[in-house]
């Protein structure tokens, strides 16, 4: 079974604060080219999204200078849709080579204890259901300094609570980009 963990890219998503809006329009159409094309505008870091070390690293890997096989991965869902606070390592109950948390909305983002966790954890990529993985970039540095990838509004992760499965978010191949949007999808093994 695939699940879809991505958001719909149009142009009523919301953009993080001071990041251009999203513009889709049609450039051909079957009836007067002969063929249907839309142009895009956008932002790297839009709606389901991952971070590379560039975006917060100042000479980091670019997206488009890391290894495929980061992006794919065994994946876990941690449930922190009740905690009243940041995520700690004591939150952190599942080890898996991507660990995506579930907060269901409210304002609960990954500590600099949980992420230095999770870089001692030797994870590939760890995931948030959020527009980010923290308020003030400190998480962001941690672990992109160690070059884990961060997947940022993730969707559909409740379906996941307490489940294996591989976890898949392959970027675009931007030259020099700091991100990317990905189609990320969960596989569960069926018995």
């Amino acid at each position: 079974m695939i699940i879809d963990l991505s958001m719909e890219l149009s142009e009523n998503i919301l953009v993080y604060p001071g990041d251009p809006k999203v513009e889709i329009k049609a450039w051909n159409t079957i009836e007067k080219d002969g063929y249907y094309m839309n142009t895009l505008f956008m932002g790297e870091h839009i709606g389901t999204h991952v971070d590379a070390p560039a975006h917060f690293i100042k000479g980091g890997k670019t997206i488009d200078e890391i290894p495929l096989d980061k992006f794919i991965g065994e994946g876990a869902v941690i449930d922190v849709s009740k905690l009243d606070r940041d995520i700690l390592p004591e939150d952190i109950t599942e080890k898996a080579e991507i660990v995506l948390f579930y907060t269901n909305g409210p304002d609960v983002y990954l500590s600099e204890e949980g992420a230095r966790h999770l870089v001692n954890l030797g994870i590939k990529g760890v995931g948030i259901d959020r527009e980010s993985i923290d308020g003030d970039f400190k998480s962001h540095r941690i672990l992109l300094l160690n070059e884990i990838l961060i997947f940022e509004n993730i969707t559909n992760l409740e379906m996941l609570i307490g489940k294996r499965f591989t976890f898949i978010g392959m970027p675009l191949k931007i030259k020099g980009g700091s991100g990317s949007p990905v189609r990320a999808v969960a596989i569960i093994k069926e018995k």
